[in-house]
């Protein structure tokens, strides 16, 4: 199991980062896709921006991006979605793929 789905398992979305490039690598790995580093994990800036949404039977889900790179799919708990508004995570866990749920900020 990587890093990452360890970390989703316990509800922390981590990114990983070379220390020797200054870059973000996505998707998320232990080395780094440019220089072939040793990455170092953080956890993901927040909020992010709601970038597309789409709703079904009651449920909506919805991409949302943080950091100007990253995007990542998940569930949105809100009334009136608005492409470009601030979200936050409000829960993320690993069950055979990533699961996200964002709420507005």
């Amino acid at each position: 199991m990587s890093v990452f789905e360890a970390e989703l398992k316990n509800g922390r979305f981590v990114i990983s980062e070379c220390p020797r490039c200054q870059k973000t690598i996505w998707p998320p790995s232990e080395f780094c896709t440019h220089c072939f580093g040793n990455t170092v994990w953080r956890t993901i800036s927040e909020p992010g921006t709601l970038v597309e949404y789409s709703s079904k039977d009651g449920k909506t889900f919805c991409i949302a991006e943080f950091e100007d790179s990253i995007r990542v799919m998940g569930s949105l708990d809100a009334k009136t979605p608005s492409v470009g508004q601030k979200v936050k995570i409000s829960s993320c866990g690993f069950d055979k793929s990533p699961q996200f749920t964002f709420r507005p900020e």
